[in-house]
């Protein structure tokens, strides 16, 4: 017997209880938003929104405000006890933490089954962070090694992916999957590389008490996975203990968040096939209640068993990755944008010094990102340890070079983290936010001029098929 109509028009077109015409305006009001958020350069559009709100109101009559607004004081107070920190810090320390622990779950994603499973495809796009990472670094130290200013060799490093897959949406058809691909494989292993540089350069001196509590922290999440324990949320108990140790032993933070990333399990319990089996069993079981026999407790007891089997269809890390990064990439980067993308051109001093940390920051970025994924390309092809992906060309790798020199949310953490001097701090965010605004203007210039636009989105691999073993 049917206990559940399919057909979609003998349903109530609102929730009971609900008045309709309000529940229709709502849904036709929030349809420009869904598409909006469909869009794939979406989160770098906002991104790109909150970075200029940030900056006018830096330098805006209401200037003071913006400043006073991310030094308010935020803590708990229990009896004698305090933990008091200004906003900033929550976001810089606290929710860019959630940040890096879903950068920490791709990089297990990736490595468990995606572009960097095998050495073959990963040994390109780990060629091109490579050579992106240190290529930058060395300009930098080339134009701001003083004592002084060397400390932000790490800020033009790493490349915004949200930015970066942006510019080459904007490309449209001319942009094949390959190079796509190529792009968010070397941003994973750059952002791997930043994590390492965070982890062993900018993080004061290594306390053992708290790597004690990390090591408490950890051992009771593998005491967790070890009896079976699979609600989520569950492990934000250990999660937080091993944030707080970490943080302790005078490490950031954030590398906590990676952490708990890389030891998310990958695999999934039942897979598609046993989500399947699980609910054709159930319905079978409710097709055999009589008419009028379901209770309500037998319902959920069925329902209970269909949502534990929805949630080890799919593995932890993908379900997090999928939970967590609408509320990334809209909320949390954009928030960490508009907290740390406010300099303030009045009375900006770009002495010799200062100077030195922008033109650094802007040239290792522009520069140094597009000459380093291109030499290491090279190399990497000349002596075979790597394949020039199927459809792509000399003329795609430039694009991806200069498109990798957008450096906007990772590259304003480092320099918050690299300068204490408040004036230095300031020109190294308005090194970068110059040099990624360059770098994508030029990337997308360079995408049009250098890239065929093709019909249809495989056409591009076919129709360059020919020139794919191109050498550098």
């Amino acid at each position: 017997m049917a206990l559940v109509s399919n057909d979609p028009s003998s349903r109530p077109s609102s929730p009971p209880e609900a008045w309709a015409p309000l529940v229709h305006l709502a849904r036709r009001a929030r349809r420009p938003l869904d598409r909006f958020l469909q869009i794939e350069a979406a989160s770098g559009i906002v991104l790109l929104l909150l970075a200029a709100v940030a900056m006018a109101w830096a330098n805006s009559p209401w200037a003071a405000s913006y400043f006073r607004l991310w030094e308010t004081p935020l803590g708990v107070h229990l009896g004698g006890a305090a933990f008091e920190r200004p906003l900033a810090w929550f976001v810089n320390d606290g929710l860019m933490a959630i940040f890096f622990f879903v950068v920490g779950l791709e990089i297990r994603r990736e490595v468990h089954q995606g572009e960097l499973s095998e050495w073959r495809r990963a040994a390109l796009p780990a060629a091109a962070a490579l050579g992106g990472m240190v290529a930058p670094a060395l300009i930098y130290l080339a134009i701001a090694g003083a004592p002084s200013t060397r400390s932000g060799w790490g800020v033009p490093m790493a490349t915004d992916i949200a930015f970066a897959v942006g510019v080459l949406t904007l490309l449209g058809r001319r942009v094949p999957s390959a190079l796509r691909v190529l792009l968010l494989a070397l941003a994973v292993i750059d952002d791997l590389g930043a994590i390492v540089v965070i982890a062993l350069f900018y993080s004061a001196g290594i306390s053992l008490s708290g790597l004690l509590v990390v090591a408490l922290g950890l051992g009771l999440l593998f005491a967790m996975r070890a009896l079976g324990v699979r609600q989520k949320l569950l492990y934000v108990v250990p999660g937080v203990v091993v944030w707080a140790g970490v943080y302790a032993a005078g490490i950031h933070p954030t590398i906590a968040g990676v952490l708990i990333g890389l030891l998310t399990p990958v695999r999934a319990w039942l897979g598609p096939a046993g989500f399947a089996d699980t609910v054709r069993a159930e319905l079978d079981q409710l097709s055999e209640v009589p008419s009028g026999a379901l209770t309500t407790h037998g319902l959920v007891e069925t329902l209970n068993h269909v949502d534990d089997a929805r949630r080890e269809a799919i593995s932890p890390a993908s379900s997090l990755i999928e939970t967590l990064h609408p509320w990334v990439a809209f909320v949390i980067m954009p928030l960490f944008a508009l907290a740390n993308a406010g300099v303030s051109l009045h009375g900006l001093s770009l002495d010799r010094g200062n100077a030195a940390v922008a033109l650094g920051a802007a040239v290792g970025l522009v520069v140094g990102k597009p000459v380093g994924v291109l030499i290491a390309c090279a190399i990497a092809l000349r002596l075979r340890v790597a394949t020039l992906p199927r459809g792509l060309t000399a003329r795609h790798l430039v694009t991806l070079g200069v498109v990798a020199g957008v450096g906007f949310t990772m590259a304003l953490f480092i320099a918050q983290l690299a300068f204490r001097d408040a004036a230095m701090l300031s020109a190294a965010k308005l090194g970068v936010l110059l040099a990624s605004a360059i770098a994508g203007v030029l990337g997308l210039a360079l995408g049009r001029g250098l890239l065929r636009e093709t019909e249809h989105p495989g056409a591009a691999e076919s129709a360059d098929e020919a020139e794919s073993s191109t050498e550098l």
